[in-house]
């Protein structure tokens, strides 16, 4: 298994919008969004490149959770704002955002909603294009859990990795004694770890 590193990485995060939240059953909107703020939150802190896309925020999907504007306000601003493409890899502007983010990078780490539509076919696809893929999945979810457990062994069936907040963090850091995993630790205590026992 090839280990993610903090220079190697690219971080895309697809659809957190405060419609698309209500079609994810099988999580809470609380789990889904610490995940997502823990993820923008990381990138931020760690200086790895992140992508932030929605789709068709003028309908029942809405737009980006106020968290993502207010964590990461450049590539809020810079967001792919799609107009329906349910794969966003086939979406020429995101595309192109998320190549010119990497800038040669090759592991891509995902996560948005849902798990079963939005995250499923753009793993698939960059990992069919030479990417090394891996889901946090507790950074989304689905309409059911049905949904997911099908769309989880779709993607891995084509080689994309399924991760937790937690495991995916420890495989980046590999030492939580390191400055990066210093800068890390509270974020990872703020955003989930305090919150599982209040």
């Amino acid at each position: 298994m090839k280990k993610f590193k903090i220079e190697d990485t690219v971080i895309l995060l697809i659809d957190h919008q405060v419609g698309t939240l209500n079609f994810s059953a099988n999580r809470s909107h609380e789990v889904i969004i610490s995940r997502a703020r823990a993820l923008a939150r990381i990138a931020k802190d760690l200086d790895i490149p992140v992508v932030l896309t929605s789709s068709q925020e003028e309908l029942a999907q809405g737009p980006l959770i106020k968290d993502m504007e207010e964590i990461l306000p450049k590539q809020f601003a810079d967001r792919v704002k799609r107009q329906g493409i349910t794969n966003a890899w086939d979406d020429q502007e995101f595309k192109a955002a998320v190549l010119k983010a990497a800038n040669g990078r090759k592991n891509v780490v995902m996560a948005g909603l849902t798990n079963d539509v939005c995250i499923v076919w753009p793993s698939i696809s960059m990992q069919e294009e030479g990417f090394d893929v891996q889901v946090v999945i507790d950074g989304g979810g689905s309409p059911t859990e049905i949904a997911e457990d099908v769309a989880r062994k779709t993607w891995e069936s084509q080689g994309v990795r399924t991760s937790t907040i937690s495991q995916f963090v420890s495989e980046l850091i590999g030492s939580w004694a390191t400055p990066e995993g210093e800068k890390v630790k509270p974020i990872l205590f703020e955003e989930i770890y305090f919150k599982l026992f209040n």
